[in-house]
């Protein structure tokens, strides 16, 4: 009996142990996940964005064409769609480990010209 009874309190701790730090545990991975949003802005023939880094987690690449032709953003094999001149493109977002990701135009031989980078996952 005195063995059942000990048992049952035992229990009862570990579930209000379990119950009082539950919604602090979910909350844990929230605050460790980043989201970066980055305004990336093209031009003939270079990108100029908002930050060259970022800590690793969901960036947001907002890509803005102030040039006087079309270009995209491709970035971590995500890529925006052709955007013509004084365009936006829809947010990319991507999700980066830490390390380096190279970015550029695909557009013909925009790369080529310098359309290119290299963006930080810190």
């Amino acid at each position: 009996m005195k063995r059942t009874l000990y048992l049952l309190v035992a229990a009862a701790a570990v579930t209000a142990t379990v119950i009082a730090v539950a919604p602090f545990a979910a909350a844990r991975p929230a605050a460790q996940q980043k989201t970066t949003t980055i305004t990336v802005i093209a031009k003939e023939y270079k990108f100029t964005l908002s930050k060259k880094s970022a800590p690793a987690g969901t960036v947001i690449f907002k890509v803005v064409n102030k040039g006087k032709i079309a270009h995209d953003f491709k970035i971590a094999g995500k890529k925006t769609p052709n955007i013509a001149k004084g365009k936006s493109a829809k947010p990319l977002k991507v999700t980066l480990k830490k390390g380096k990701y190279p970015f550029k135009c695909t557009i013909d031989s925009h790369a080529l010209f310098g359309m290119k980078g290299t963006f930080k996952a810190t």
